[in-house]
């Protein structure tokens, strides 16, 4: 098996095409809708996981953990936690040890997740741990998929709102890009350990 490049520069990143989510969206705001996207997910083998929390630029204000993305390889679910809170449909997909949940420093998700709900983490991948296999040492979402696919995915909604009534287009795609890359890049490194595809 070919071993990927450990580290990447920034300046390298800027240079490479920006890469964007081109599946469907859908925005989860209800219990009722909640329902029907878990539906559609426990259905997968495997999902892409990610979070986004309002960010917070005074000392000692936090708040808790606004959106939960879910994503399959050409359908992303963005969960309003803000609006429904965790409802007990979203708890038993988080438990569910059958359906392999990558994101990238998921201890930090799951404890902010945690602290909306209490439940039991079950079938998560981190994508941090999982990428030093492929001789990978950097931990950032954006160095590790700019390494493994020479495409680079944007930051710039990172620090916006993410409680805000409506999501704009732009952190809707932000947030759905987010939880697919995670995805593709565990379904890329898993083509490179059978020999299917080269690194």
């Amino acid at each position: 098996m070919k071993i990927f490049n450990a580290h990447i520069e920034k300046a390298e990143i800027s240079t490479m095409p920006n890469v964007l989510f081109d599946g469907r969206i859908f925005v989860i705001d209800t219990i009722a809708d909640t329902e029907k996207a878990v539906k559609a997910l426990s259905k997968e083998r495997i999902i892409g996981i990610d979070t986004e929390t309002r960010p917070a630029f005074k000392k000692g204000v936090h708040y808790n953990v606004s959106l939960l993305q879910l994503s399959t390889a050409d359908t992303c679910f963005l969960f309003r936690l803000c609006r429904t809170g965790i409802p007990d449909a979203l708890i038993q997909l988080l438990e569910n040890k059958e359906i392999t949940k990558v994101g990238l420093s998921l201890h930090d998700d799951y404890q902010a997740l945690k602290r909306r709900r209490a439940f039991t983490p079950g079938g998560f991948l981190d994508l941090q741990k999982h990428v030093s296999e492929f001789g990978i040492e950097e931990m950032s979402l954006q160095k590790i998929y700019a390494i493994v696919f020479g495409q680079r995915i944007s930051k710039n909604q990172q620090l916006s709102n993410w409680d805000i009534d409506v999501l704009t287009d732009k952190q809707k795609l932000y947030a759905a890009t987010d939880a697919w890359a995670c995805l593709n890049i565990y379904n890329r490194l898993e083509q490179v350990k059978k020999g299917n595809v080269a690194c």
